[in-house]
């Protein structure tokens, strides 16, 4: 007959297995070669019962497992979709014990984080109204992980982020960033940051629930992982409207964020750089702000201690700063912000790259005849020509660079600069520089002759165009300004009809 001893350790060493079994399960999971082989062995199927254990440690470790084997691909996530395990980690989530509740809350982040069906599976399951509670659990590491799962559901499209936001969790996620610990504040403000990125109307909601003040506070923090958050979430708010980017800048966070370019991290550096783009590309008035704060041998020392993607939107700054008057314009001049762009134009092997390098330098220089040639004194025009004309180029790249060329022979007016690039040969770009020689030689006897000496005039008439075409229109209108023995003279095979003429002999081709 069986005593109660003996029954006892027959349950005793049913939890023992139980719990081996899920942590190991857990181990195994955290190397990437083990985990199709504990997919194709079914433990999904055996871990799911676990998480309703009535040992909380073996919920946890089930809990931990299944994490960790969502985390590892879409495929495997999928599979608490069709299993329906999402819903089984439903009961641990709305579990009083708090370490219950964050294994669980873990799960549906790995789940939530692949794709928006995913993550919509999550928030059909019932998992928002739970997660939002996690907010407002006294444990800042279960705090974490709900801000952390919410993030990665509002991450995909504006309708998951609504969805975070009809929950009414957004106003927990400004008292988590309040918090002192790193690791909370972190997640809140990422995911205040991944609900604001998507529409004006979402970005509006979390200024009007008074986030911004917080978020700017992340600024002056001594982490650089705090500050990296704040720069990309007040990014986040700035980026659609001016309105919204204004509110970002009445927290007073120029000068005082301009540290951030400066950093021994590249990610702040560059979330630093982004924050300064998103404000100032939606008006003078907020680009002026940045200047007159300092901000732009900040932004031109950014871009040249830096390279790659780290540079980019330092880039696009100082291009937006540069294109709205002439007054800004020079601002970037002086400050030695043309040079940079070159140097970025010709280091960079990313496409992407040398595009934004190109199309900020053509915005620089499209406002007049002085702001064209400074940038043609820092050695652009060949660099984009070349560029241009390399076989390597992106469609996106030559179009850039093309419109550059454009926007700056239109406006120079210096003739040595427009006579280097006679040497170019697509007429789509030709066609600008001569139209600029004609303005510029109609007006200028002086230039007319220099033109001459320089060769230029010699180069124009060797220039292949055909009859009826905008370049021979080009050429011709060029030709009017001078006395047609001038143009006689330089044109190809005028000395062999001289010669021939000498000779007494029928000249071969017409004069004139």
């Amino acid at each position: 007959m069986a005593t109660a001893r003996s029954i006892l350790q027959v349950v005793e060493s049913f939890q023992k297995s139980r719990t081996l079994f899920a942590r190991t399960i857990a181990e195994l999971a955290l190397k990437p070669q083990n985990v199709e082989i504990l997919h194709n062995a079914g433990v999904l199927v055996l871990l799911r019962p676990l998480l309703l254990d009535c040992i909380p440690q073996i919920q946890q470790l089930a809990a931990l497992g299944l994490s960790r084997l969502a985390n590892y691909s879409e495929e495997l996530a999928e599979v608490f979709v069709t299993e329906k395990i999402l819903q089984q980690v439903l009961f641990p989530l709305r579990d009083i014990n708090r370490h219950n509740k964050k294994a669980a809350a873990n799960v549906l982040r790995a789940v939530a984080k692949h794709t928006a069906p995913l993550a919509q599976a999550v928030v059909e399951s019932g998992a928002l109204e739970p997660l939002v509670h996690c907010l407002e659990e006294f444990d800042p590491s279960v705090k974490e992980a709900g801000a952390s799962t919410l993030a990665n559901i509002a991450r995909h499209n504006a309708r998951l982020a609504q969805a975070v936001a009809d929950a009414r969790a957004i106003g927990f996620l400004i008292l988590c960033v309040q918090e002192p610990e790193i690791a909370l504040r972190t997640a809140a403000g990422t995911a205040l940051s991944e609900i604001a990125k998507h529409t004006p109307e979402l970005s509006q909601v979390v200024i009007e629930a008074g986030a911004t003040p917080h978020l700017a506070a992340l600024l002056t923090h001594n982490d650089f992982r705090v500050k990296r958050v704040g720069c990309l979430a007040l990014s986040q708010l700035a980026r659609h409207v001016e309105d919204q980017a204004e509110a970002v800048v009445e927290q007073e966070i120029f000068p005082k964020m301009f540290g951030c370019l400066k950093d021994q991290d590249p990610q702040l550096r560059r979330n630093g750089a982004t924050l300064i783009r998103e404000v100032v590309k939606h008006s003078a008035a907020l680009a002026q702000l940045v200047v007159g704060a300092g901000g732009l041998s900040v932004l031109i020392e950014n871009i040249s201690d830096t390279f790659g993607n780290e540079r980019l939107p330092g880039i696009m700054a100082v291009g937006y700063i540069g294109a709205f008057d002439e007054m800004l314009s020079s601002s970037v001049i002086a400050s030695g912000g043309v040079a940079a762009m070159v140097c970025a134009l010709v280091q960079e092997h990313e496409d992407h790259i040398k595009s934004a390098s190109a199309w900020a330098l053509g915005q620089i220089g499209k406002h007049g005849p002085v702001h064209a040639l400074a940038v043609a004194e820092a050695g652009a025009l060949p660099h984009l020509v070349a560029t241009f004309l390399s076989k390597t180029s992106s469609e996106d790249l030559q179009s850039k660079c093309k419109k550059a060329l454009k926007n700056l022979s239109d406006r120079l007016s210096h003739l040595p600069a427009l006579d280097s690039l006679l040497q170019v040969r697509p007429s789509c770009i030709l066609k600008y520089v001569l139209g600029s020689l004609a303005k510029v030689l109609a007006a200028d006897s002086d230039a007319r002759a220099k033109f001459v000496t320089s060769g230029g005039f010699e180069k124009l008439q060797n220039l292949a165009a055909e009859p009826g075409t905008e370049l021979r229109e080009c050429i011709d209108l060029i030709n009017s300004v001078y006395p047609v023995e001038i143009v006689h003279y330089y044109s190809p095979g005028y000395s062999e009809v001289l010669l021939k003429k000498l000779t007494g002999a029928k000249p071969a081709i017409p004069v004139g």
